[in-house]
């Protein structure tokens, strides 16, 4: 997999280099405790997969300028933004095999950062008066929150259909990937069909990448680094179950449903439940979904003409549903 990534990274391979730089320049502060952790965030980033989209999708339609390092700057402070957030929401002490930003430092700083890495995001356009590029990150990070919110909602009462579910993946997972294609071809002045079109690539892209992460919860826990059946303790209602649960017999479906409200601690009761998704033919029907998902952004790049970033961005599709982690 790792092979996978470097040969996506080629047509883009100085680019990223130079991003580091200039990402670490736009996190830069007056406080010193603030560059301390800022400095902590850079030293244990991850595989960077959504710059690689900006630049990426700016070379399908031109070339990498300075906008498009921008750009890119205020796609990653904001996911990086959402991560230390989360970790702070969830109680999580490690990120990445790291200790997280709260597990250092405690909550307070941490929340403050993540704020600070969002108002630097919102910043960074109005400072070079990059608006179209502000119009797309402010609609981003509003989209992330509700998204949350509204998956949080719903885990209380349990009453996710699919239709919602994929509003919550959309808005919680899509939106960001969405905002790294639309903002890579708007550095490039394109007009509004274009970027409209690659908002929606960046959409599909996204929504596979998620079914592919909820599957995982499936999966042995020696492919990834996640225990399996996290997502049914955490009580979140995932494809592979939503379809399982919505064509169980009525004894099965309400013994389930029971599992995930009020036995989801249970080994026992939970491993149980994680067999029945697997021979109810639940994973083959978020695989399936993950796989149109994949078809219809690949049906659109294939509207744009052969090139280098073309190819890798097709790569990079095949990557998000085949991907071991």
């Amino acid at each position: 997999m790792a092979n996978i990534v470097e040969e996506i990274k080629s047509p883009i391979k100085e680019n990223m280099k130079l991003f580091e730089k200039k990402f670490y320049e736009a996190m830069k502060s007056n406080v010193s405790l603030l560059d301390k952790v800022t400095r902590f965030i850079v030293t244990t980033k991850g595989k960077q997969m959504r710059p690689m989209f900006v630049f990426l999708c700016a070379k399908l339609v031109g070339e990498v300028n300075e906008k498009t390092y921008r750009g890119a700057s205020m796609i990653e402070l904001i996911h990086t933004a959402t991560l230390v957030h989360d970790d702070v929401v969830d109680e999580s002490f490690k990120r990445r095999g790291f200790f997280s930003i709260n597990a250092l430092w405690k909550n307070k700083i941490a929340v403050l950062v993540g704020d600070y890495l969002l108002s630097k995001s919102v910043l960074l356009s109005t400072d070079h008066k990059d608006f179209d590029l502000l119009s797309v990150i402010s609609r981003t990070i509003r989209e992330m929150a509700e998204g949350e919110l509204l998956q949080l909602e719903k885990a209380r009462k349990l009453d996710i259909i699919e239709e919602v579910y994929y509003e919550i993946i959309r808005q919680k997972t899509a939106t960001l990937i969405a905002a790294c294609c639309e903002v890579g071809v708007r550095s490039n002045g394109v007009n509004d069909d274009i970027a409209e079109k690659m908002q929606k690539f960046g959409t599909y892209t996204g929504m596979a990448f998620q079914i592919k992460d909820d599957l995982f919860d499936y999966l042995s826990t020696s492919v990834i680094g996640k225990p399996v059946g996290i997502d049914i303790q955490e009580k979140k209602m995932t494809l592979p179950l939503i379809y399982t649960l919505r064509n169980a017999p009525e004894e099965q479906r309400k013994y389930y449903f029971n599992t995930v409200k009020k036995y989801n601690k249970d080994p026992k009761r939970v491993k149980e439940l994680i067999e029945y998704v697997k021979s109810s033919g639940g994973l083959e029907y978020a695989i399936n979904t993950m796989k149109d998902f994949q078809q219809k952004a690949i049906d659109i790049l294939e509207t744009f003409p052969a090139s280098d970033a073309r190819t890798s961005l097709r790569l990079m599709l095949d990557y998000v549903v085949e991907r071991k982690f």
